[in-house]
């Protein structure tokens, strides 16, 4: 069996069961190196290799985890959720529809992730800021969390694939054009997001499913258990309102400015020192708190990158990519599938859209051009190829930032209340959409 398909689908499996992702990663990892050949002793040492990728990115949200607890400290998220509350006391008293309260905050959150891919390019840092304090609203609305995710989630990876500015002018122009170049296609006057434009309607079909069909039964939650956790009844005042949004202004120019979320969150975190938002004597336990929040996400970062440099030790990704190719034969209908399913697997193990491109254009591009594929064909099968299973996959920060905001109170689970919701929604129309592009274009 090819080790990558042997590790990916251990980590799958130990996952759907409840082990702990990093756990999982850690098993998955090291199977696959024995089953690749590798010994004992060389897959620890290209697993302990690999943690330093992940170094970075865990420091970044250890960082930012403190910022949001500042700006939990200020009061900003709760002033926001109270405003909330007060629709939804009116709803309970017949004055204001529930489903458009629902609605509302859908669609805000929506907004929001999707500005944080281009407008604000911040990514996932919104979510442990905006999210938790809007927990006990979600709770009062019986909105499911898994709505939520699936929403948050489409919004962190569909502006990327199809807007060629900020994360998506990366992915797009830097990493997939540049790569199909390099292996052998013109893509002067091509069109980036005419190629992706139906990957990019499967996306939101799967979104339309997901707000209208697959969680509009409601869901019940604890909520003394999100009001232990997020003490809404926290005080605040226009003074700390109005430094929580300076903090806010000087933590993300900072963080465009010198390209350093670590600084960015700090910068904000200092200035809610030094205006007494943060008492200096709470300042020390503040940040080890908010540290703890997005631990988490830190530990399963540092974790995927020692498993992504495992498979890359193994050398078995590009003898998995070529096994599908020798079974291909002629047939460009097989040949588009095979790729999606094999860039699926791959992104699902390594947890990046941004990495796989690069592992598997060497060899798409010029069995595409081999196959007849045109050059618009080729964009949206490589684009699509490398986007797949980043929603779905445990070690994704599309799935994690989520998670780390809708699991603050402990009742949403990150495999099957985010990681399996954003696959059955998103993978699956990626596939077919990605497939009926490669095949049209």
């Amino acid at each position: 069996m090819n080790a990558v398909v042997a590790a990916v689908g251990l980590m799958l499996i130990l996952s759907l069961c409840r082990i702990h992702v990093v756990v999982a990663l850690i098993i998955g990892a090291v199977a696959g190196g024995l089953v690749s050949g590798l010994s004992l002793e060389a897959t620890i040492a290209a697993f302990n290799n690999g943690l330093g990728g992940g170094a970075t990115v865990a420091l970044s949200y250890a960082t930012l985890g403190a910022f949001a607890v500042a700006i939990g400290k200020s009061g900003l998220a709760h002033a926001l959720a109270d405003k909330a509350l007060a629709m939804v006391g009116r709803q309970d008293d017949g004055n204001t529809g529930g489903g458009a309260i629902k609605f509302l905050m859908i669609g805000l959150l929506l907004a929001i992730a999707i500005s944080s891919q281009n407008i604000l390019p911040i990514h996932i840092a919104f979510i442990p800021l905006v999210v938790p304090p809007l927990l006990y609203v979600m709770a009062k609305l019986r909105l499911d969390r898994r709505l939520v995710a699936c929403v948050l989630t489409f919004g962190l990876i569909t502006p990327y694939m199809f807007l060629p500015v900020g994360f998506g002018g990366i992915y797009l122009n830097e990493i997939l054009l540049a790569k199909v170049e390099t292996n052998g296609v013109a893509v002067d006057g091509l069109n980036v997001m005419s190629a992706m434009a139906l990957p990019a309607l499967g996306m939101l079909i799967g979104l339309l499913v997901a707000v209208f069909f697959s969680y509009q039964g409601g869901r019940d939650y604890d909520l003394a258990a999100i009001e232990r956790t997020e003490r809404v009844d926290i005080k605040y005042s226009k003074w700390t309102l109005i430094m929580a949004l300076a903090a806010i202004v000087v933590a993300f120019v900072v963080q465009l400015t010198l390209d350093s979320m670590i600084l960015g969150a700090l910068a904000g975190f200092v200035l809610f020192n030094v205006s007494g938002v943060v008492k200096w004597k709470e300042a020390d336990d503040l940040f080890t708190e908010g540290m703890k929040m997005l631990a988490m996400i830190g530990f399963i970062m540092i974790a995927a990158s020692g498993f992504a440099e495992v498979m890359r030790e193994t050398g078995e990704i590009n003898t998995l990519v070529e096994s599908s190719v020798g079974a291909i034969g002629d047939n460009q209908a097989l040949a588009a599938l095979l790729m999606l399913v094999v860039g699926l697997l791959i992104t699902m193990g390594i947890g990046s859209s941004f990495s796989t491109i690069p592992i598997i254009a060497a060899i798409y591009v010029p069995l595409a051009l081999q196959l007849g594929f045109s050059p618009l064909a080729i964009v949206a099968l490589v684009g699509t190829a490398g986007a797949l299973g980043d929603a779905g996959s445990p070690a994704s920060d599309s799935t994690l930032g989520p998670t780390a905001g809708l699991n603050a109170d402990g009742q949403h689970n990150h495999i099957w209340d985010t990681v399996v919701p954003t696959f059955l929604h998103y993978n699956l129309p990626l596939l077919v959409f990605g497939w009926i592009a490669a095949m049209t274009l």
